[in-house]
């Protein structure tokens, strides 16, 4: 789908569980600089799912962060209540309610280790595909649901979802293969991120969704989701994943390429060029500031391969 550029919303849905790291703000550059090219609106979402790890002050460290860097949300972070999803319970209700009225839900009471127990050699990948144990014998299904704790699944049907990514290009996804039937609510009552960012994301009129390509697998459920519930789909862009020198994704245990470290060793100048070289922006890592990489910004520069080593920015300030 295309959209009026005079219409173009991109987030940074930052999770507030811990300080940053540079994959972190590789993406919330990219996704700035996306958006602001084009004359478009950059939000600041709270992707806060999670209570037992979500913190208040890691959100406000993550917004200081960002304001360091030059980076300016034009709605959302903490003084706006509505952009948190541990606020927007009420419209994943309305969503998980539209869909269990399709006859495509059903009750799971799988545990991890049922899922776990079916799972084929060749699937050794880390990656969980749900068998259907639960599943109806029929669908769509109008049963009522067991009073015991149970998680919501999703039926995929045994089709291909095409995805064309605006770095990687045309992905073809079957969902039955390659996931299964994917959760939309936990039998612990937590919200899943496949509906939470479906139905944010759609009712914040985002219409790029720039996110690490970890995520290529999503972009499918997600573009699932969106056709059930008969929301318009954002155009997909997928980033190379920054990973350590032993190509392991980045985390925040990586305390070497957290914020922390980062904003005590560099400028804003000279991480912001670290990061266009990461990303493929610019030719060196030599400082730039913000101005100019959004000068500079070009889509089609953006490296496209699925990871990126950092080890030579690790080793210069570690240095």
């Amino acid at each position: 789908m295309t959209h009026n550029a005079a219409k173009v919303r991109g987030r940074f849905a930052p999770s507030p569980t811990g300080r940053m790291h540079f994959g972190n703000i590789a993406t919330a550059v990219a996704t700035w600089l996306s958006v602001k090219s084009r004359g478009g609106e950059w939000i600041l979402r709270i992707e806060d799912l999670d209570p037992q790890r979500s913190k208040r002050r890691w959100m406000e460290q993550i917004e200081d962060d960002l304001v360091w860097l030059g980076l300016r949300w034009d709605a959302g972070g903490l003084a706006a209540p509505a952009y948190s999803q541990s606020n927007r319970g009420g419209h994943y209700e309305e969503a998980l309610a539209r869909l269990k009225a399709t006859g495509m839900t059903y009750a799971c009471t799988c545990t991890r280790a049922d899922i776990m127990a079916t799972q084929a050699p060749h699937q050794s990948d880390g990656r969980v595909i749900y068998g259907g144990r639960c599943r109806p014998a029929s669908m769509p299904c109008f049963g009522e649901e067991p009073p015991t704790p149970h998680a919501t699944r999703l039926y995929v049907s045994d089709g291909e979802i095409v995805v064309v990514d605006g770095v990687f290009g045309r992905t073809v996804t079957n969902l039955a293969r390659e996931c299964g039937d994917f959760i939309l609510r936990r039998a612990d009552g937590a919200w899943a991120y496949q509906l939470a960012v479906v139905v944010d994301d759609a009712l914040m009129g985002v219409t790029e969704v720039m996110r690490g390509s970890d995520l290529l697998l999503s972009a499918a459920q997600q573009t699932y989701l969106y056709r059930l519930l008969g929301y318009d789909v954002p155009e997909f862009v997928h980033l190379p994943l920054m990973c350590n020198p032993e190509g392991r994704r980045l985390s925040k245990r990586d305390s070497a390429m957290s914020m922390e470290a980062m904003r005590s060793a560099l400028t804003p100048e000279e991480l912001l060029g670290r990061v266009g070289a990461a990303l493929g922006l610019t030719a060196t890592d030599e400082p730039v500031t913000l101005e100019r990489l959004l000068e500079l910004y070009e889509r089609g520069n953006i490296k496209k391969q699925q990871t990126v080593n950092i080890d030579e920015e690790l080793r210069v300030i570690n240095a």
